[in-house]
């Protein structure tokens, strides 16, 4: 190597993933799960009052736990279309001299966790999954149905050092079960205003349409079809670069799958069909940060003035 081609990579810019990992987490030894700074968790909490501005009126409030039902998980069918994402909650299990045991094997330079065995929890992927046996469990869907603004603390296994995919990561949805005249009628409306706070944030987006990340060959076709009746659209922010965007919200209509699974019906028996719009509060936080830099106080004074910085 020359001297001149020395030079070129000493002065090569750092990753800027690495620039932003430095300032705004710190690694917890884990790829994927990271201690937020609070000017990362101020940035977070101001998108949050931005959304809560735009919630439907009708909307019930809900905030869930990071954990839910196994059961009502495996009833939703995450099983059948992303096997590989979930997390279990596994515990020990059995009398005080099982568990004692299993501590003596860690003890004695051994694994503790060959006595682990399943809890009646899961870690929630998405947020919606807890409010449809909720919504079920209240009889007869009203006419206009139902909307909701819920949260949740989410987990999927993907391990990856990229700042746009965390294990553990923040979801806001509003969801809507209704007749399917309302659930398109409230995504189209989230579309075009999705696009207009993109856009109030200074963020450069597109829409398009999507699938979800649906397992195995089976999953190829459901991605397919989901492409095909037209069900998702992402909004698409290059935080790494145009060729590779970022999707930092989904629109997303499931048809009667949950209505059917969950046994939701209205007053004259008719499938609700239930559909969503889902905020990626860390990925539009990152996408923020990769946009604007770190230090805040330089960001334009308009997103400053909308977020309240």
């Amino acid at each position: 190597m020359n001297m001149d081609a020395v030079d070129l990579v000493k002065d090569a810019p750092a990753d800027p993933q690495e620039a932003l990992a430095a300032a705004l987490f710190r690694p917890m030894g884990v790829d994927g799960v990271y201690a937020r700074t609070g000017v990362y968790e101020n940035v977070v909490e101001r998108l949050a009052a931005l959304i809560t501005r735009h919630r439907p009126e009708d909307a019930e409030v809900l905030r869930f736990p990071p954990v839910m039902s196994r059961r009502d998980l495996e009833k939703s069918g995450y099983l059948n279309s992303f096997p590989n994402l979930l997390g279990c909650v596994c515990a020990l299990h059995g009398s005080v001299a099982d568990i004692q045991d299993a501590v003596r094997r860690f003890e004695a330079g051994g694994s503790w966790t060959t006595s682990l065995s399943p809890a009646d929890l899961v870690l929630s992927p998405a947020a919606c999954y807890p409010v449809y046996p909720l919504a079920a469990a209240r009889g007869a869907m009203p006419r206009g149905g139902w909307r909701f603004d819920i949260a949740c603390d989410c987990f999927r296994h993907e391990p990856s050092r990229d700042l746009d995919r965390l294990q553990s990561f923040r979801m806001r949805e509003f969801v809507c079960i209704g007749q399917p005249d309302d659930i398109l009628a409230f995504r189209t409306r989230w579309i075009e205003r999705g696009r207009e706070l993109a856009a109030a944030l200074g963020l450069d987006a597109d829409i398009a349409p999507a699938n979800d990340p649906f397992f195995g060959r089976e999953g190829r076709m459901k991605a397919v079809s989901q492409i095909q009746q037209a069900l998702k659209f992402e909004l698409l922010v290059p935080i790494h670069s145009a060729e590779r965007p970022t999707a930092c919200m989904s629109f997303n209509y499931h048809r009667d799958h949950f209505g059917t699974t969950w046994g939701i019906h209205d007053e004259d028996g008719a499938v609700a069909h239930t559909g969503c719009v889902a905020f990626g509060m860390d990925r539009l936080a990152v996408a923020m940060f990769a946009r604007h830099g770190v230090d805040i106080g330089g960001w334009p004074r308009a997103v400053r003035e909308l977020l309240g910085l």
